[in-house]
């Protein structure tokens, strides 16, 4: 390793590679997802210990510095920037529980995945009433893409999710379970279908479960939903500003910002600090400086941000959109590492969620910079 990559700038590697993106030198069957919700497109991969999720499909990784070697059976390949190696880094591989199947008989990489090294994942609800109208549907989500290449399957009933997470605990030792959903035609925003599907799988398996949703219309769905077995939950702004959020994501701008902050105060009071997380996509149009002060309201209200790079995905409209630069990133990520640390409030703290996982932003890894 070149002995210029202490431990103290790792986080600043990081955030470059993780803005940048890696190509793959000769690298087939690394079971990257084309398509869909969540990070599509991306590869988990250990770097320094810490695994983040690495686009390498995306319109940055095929100009990026930074390229992969063939790894070898172990997952282990050589990280080069302009051609010049840096490092080791491990390629997660594919967990076992992929080649079991429901007792329907649905392969259970149609129910839920791997995220990082040891989470799984799933969208309850392949489908949502924002998606197909151009004039309400988010302009980065490609949630309905994935039922197009047939790798998922649109409603995964609990009972399903139930047997998908016994089976990746037992095989995979899979720490926690993250369920996202979209927007159904009901006030309660897919609260019931979460309630749902957590009730199942937390009778039948012991692991942190992390629901998403938007804002639903009555707050005692955050104690059914805690009661029933989640111990965290996200409602995700993705942009922080009415100009921005009336320009990307118009039917989900319905949802006003005041809403917002009323249903993470409620939420705060159930499920605990740092334990209600949002997700702000930065690269969407915001400024640094706007997205800062929303994380300052945010922390001090015990919701984390979540701040992660944008990455444009294949087939919606924002899939030329320029990805956000590892200066921008730094500028966010930093200050709001510190401001984290500050109020006791970090990606260790958390019991569940994406935050908790961490791979789809270097936030963490400035946390444990500020944390030193």
């Amino acid at each position: 390793m070149n002995d210029t990559l202490i431990q103290e700038s790792n986080h600043i590697l990081l955030n470059e590679i993780q803005a940048s993106g890696i190509r793959l030198e000769d690298v087939t069957d690394l079971t990257v997802r084309k398509g869909g919700a969540g990070p599509t497109d991306h590869k988990a991969i250990t770097i320094f210990n810490t695994t983040v999720m690495i686009p390498v499909l995306s319109h940055a990784a095929e100009s990026s510095p930074f390229t992969a070697t063939r790894p070898t059976k172990m997952g282990l390949a050589s990280l080069k920037k302009d051609g010049k190696i840096l490092t080791t880094i491990r390629f997660i591989k594919e967990p076992k529980f992929y080649k079991e199947k429901s007792s329907d008989g649905t392969p259970f990489w149609k129910i839920a995945r791997l995220h990082s090294k040891d989470v799984l994942a799933t969208t309850v609800l392949q489908t949502c009433i924002r998606y197909k109208n151009k004039e309400t549907s988010c302009q980065f989500c490609a949630i309905e893409e994935s039922l197009k290449h047939e790798t998922t399957i649109a409603y995964k009933r609990p009972q399903q999710l139930a047997e998908v997470a016994k089976c990746a605990v037992e095989l995979d030792g899979i720490s926690q379970f993250i369920m996202t959903t979209g927007t159904p035609a009901s006030s309660d925003r897919g609260a019931k279908i979460l309630f749902e599907s957590v009730k199942a799988v937390a009778e039948a398996v012991n692991i942190p479960i992390q629901v998403q949703c938007e804002p639903p219309d009555t707050f005692d769905w955050f104690l059914k939903l805690k009661n029933a077995g989640a111990s965290s939950i996200g409602m995700h702004l993705e942009a922080v500003t009415n100009r921005v959020r009336n320009k990307i994501m118009p039917g989900k701008a319905s949802v006003s910002l005041d809403f917002y902050f009323k249903a993470f105060r409620a939420a705060v009071e159930i499920f605990g600090k740092g334990n209600v997380s949002t997700y702000i996509l930065a690269g969407l149009g915001d400024t640094e400086d706007e997205i800062l002060l929303m994380c300052d309201k945010l922390v001090a209200i015990g919701v984390y941000p979540f701040v992660v790079p944008f990455v444009p995905v294949r087939n919606t409209p924002l899939e030329n959109h320029s990805a956000p630069s590892k200066d921008f990133m730094h500028k966010i990520l930093d200050p709001l590492a510190l401001s984290l640390v500050n109020a006791g409030m970090t990606s260790e703290t958390l019991e569940s969620g994406c935050a908790k996982c961490g791979a789809c932003s270097t936030l963490s890894a400035f946390e444990k910079k500020h944390s030193a």
